[in-house]
């Protein structure tokens, strides 16, 4: 059983006690204050860590591996998107509402990935791996993992590098 958003009329899953596109309450009270207003819709800030596809981060060494780190979003179908994407198909071109659902949820994914991260005191996430999948036909699932690291001072490996030899 899902309910509507009484503010941007989303349908939401009946699990989730806010909007995922607007962050009003289930019972009609208003987003977090910690919520950032974008168009069209709102996130959490974006922590401030590096993130990167490879194992490491360059110009940096890792020091401390501090795990796994994950985050996930499942994005819900909009049947006239539906209908306009179909329409797309059979004449050719890009589906632009589709897209746009794609970067949407990726940019959730990664946003609590680096959550995690930042919230077990990371400096960085390395080895991020995406992935995309469809679930019950009707919704798309993005997750995103990594390993959550600590990085060695940047000016370590210059001083270590720069010490003489006797």
């Amino acid at each position: 059983m899902k309910w509507t958003c009484s503010s941007c009329s989303e349908e939401i899953e009946k699990d989730f006690d806010s909007c995922w596109s607007c962050g009003t309450g289930k019972d009609g009270s208003e987003p977090p204050a910690n919520w950032v207003k974008e168009h069209p819709h709102s996130y959490p800030p974006m922590p401030d860590i590096a993130c990167s596809t490879t194992p490491q981060i360059p110009g940096r060494t890792v020091d401390v591996s501090k795990g796994l780190v994950c985050g996930e979003a499942i994005m819900g179908a909009n049947i006239l998107r539906d209908l306009v994407a179909g329409i797309t198909d059979i004449v050719g071109g890009r589906s632009g509402a589709y897209e746009g659902k794609l970067r949407e949820g990726r940019a959730i994914a990664i946003r609590e990935m680096m959550q995690e991260a930042e919230n077990l005191g990371a400096h960085a996430v390395v080895g991020v791996d995406i992935d995309y999948e469809t679930v019950a036909e009707t919704m798309l699932m993005v997750s995103a993992s990594g390993t959550a690291v600590l990085l060695k001072p940047a000016n370590s490996i210059k001083n270590a590098l720069n010490k003489k030899r006797w």
